[in-house]
């Protein structure tokens, strides 16, 4: 039996200088290995926020007298609300909280000021949309601590005892679409596009590099075929195992989780397919750009980390900085997010999830093009 050399240090210098020289011509996964650390750096440095602040609010004011401008101050000045809209009905109020473009609506009622004094403790509406509890909760259990304090300054001397023990208003929150405020009708929802975005990519970007690291590419490439062919055909068949999975979340989060579908289940089956398309093409984009399936694997794991951390589906999305939030619309599963919260919690019908709906075709085409352009028809 043949015995192990002793141990060398000249060797083992050999075998370090070796990693050290495969490290630097790997240039892809190098730069990933400092790229990551600093993403995650930046993003729960700075874009991550559990306390988000001046979010969309839409204002009903009936009111005339100088006490309901009072409260609106107020909310705008407690950094919580930026009032962006000015509603004159109801319901124009709830379109946009259906389509949400803004967090509340808070309606003042007519004759508010004239009630108030008179000691009627008048009402104030403050409807939001709770299908993110965490980005309404903060907010909404400021407001009648805010109220209070706001109204001290018009309510001295003759009109002090209109403050009374239980606050001079009667402040009414309708947390619509989540009354209950539970988790679980936010983040199951979510976790269908957060399952596809990492699956699809994933999927799909091991396609070219496990061709090429086989020795089967030759075959493909021998084949009379155009380069969107080969590529729209490896696409396809994954199409069908996305939908297994929105099946199976879909029955689970009705049967298990009780997450209520007040849409139509035909309306979230297309935009499933635009967005499984997108993280597809997606995948098949990386699949061209890597050299082997390491680097797949690496580069799919690049864009999931931005898309589950600047999505909405971790954090509020409108508590991110501006900057974060332009990234984020960026990324398909941002706009997926919404769609399927819109249409199995609020019941959006097409016109409510159109804007998003095109913004995620958009990305799947320009992923798709930038695809076909670097599929390569030779083994070079």
């Amino acid at each position: 039996m043949k015995s192990h050399p002793q141990f060398s240090f000249a060797r083992l210098r050999g075998i370090i200088w070796k990693e050290f020289t495969q490290m630097r011509r790997d240039r892809l996964t190098f730069a990933m290995m400092l790229g990551i650390p600093l993403i995650q750096l930046t993003l729960f440095g700075y874009a991550i926020n559990s306390d988000p602040r001046h979010l969309p609010a839409a204002v009903l004011l009936a009111d005339r007298g100088p006490q309901g401008r009072t409260l609106l101050y107020a909310m705008k000045n407690s950094t919580f609300f930026d009032f962006v809209r000015q509603v004159k009905t109801e319901i124009e109020g709830r379109d946009l909280l259906a389509r949400g473009q803004v967090q509340f609506v808070i309606n003042i009622p007519e004759n508010f000021s004239r009630d108030l004094l008179r000691g009627d403790r008048p009402e104030v509406l403050v409807e939001a949309d709770a299908t993110d509890p965490v980005a309404t909760s903060t907010a909404l259990g400021s407001l009648g601590p805010l109220f209070d304090a706001a109204l001290q300054n018009d309510l001295k001397g003759p009109l002090a005892p209109l403050a009374g023990a239980s606050g001079p208003i009667d402040l009414r929150v309708h947390a619509l679409y989540n009354p209950e405020v539970i988790t679980q009708y936010n983040i199951v929802p979510g976790l269908m596009g957060v399952i596809l975005t990492m699956t699809m990519v994933m999927i799909t970007g091991l396609a070219i590099t496990r061709e090429r690291e086989r020795g089967t590419m030759e075959n493909l490439l021998s084949m009379p075929t155009r380069p969107s062919e080969v590529l729209i055909g490896k696409i396809v068949p994954y199409i069908l195992v996305g939908y297994i999975q929105v099946s199976v979340i879909l029955v689970a989060a009705y049967f298990l989780f009780h997450v209520p579908i007040e849409g139509s289940i035909l309306l979230l089956g297309i935009v499933a397919l635009v967005f499984i398309a997108a993280n597809l093409a997606m995948g098949i984009t990386f699949s061209t750009i890597a050299k082997n399936q390491l680097q797949a694997v690496q580069m799919t794991f690049f864009f999931f980390l931005p898309s589950i951390l600047l999505s909405g589906f971790m954090f509020p999305f409108r508590g991110m900085p501006g900057w974060a939030q332009m990234l984020g619309e960026v990324l398909p599963l941002t706009h997926f997010l919404r769609i399927v919260r819109g249409i199995l919690l609020k019941g959006n019908g097409i016109i409510d999830v159109s804007l998003q709906l095109w913004q995620l075709a958009l990305f799947a085409l320009i992923a798709l093009t930038i695809g076909i352009k670097r599929y390569r028809q030779t083994l070079d």
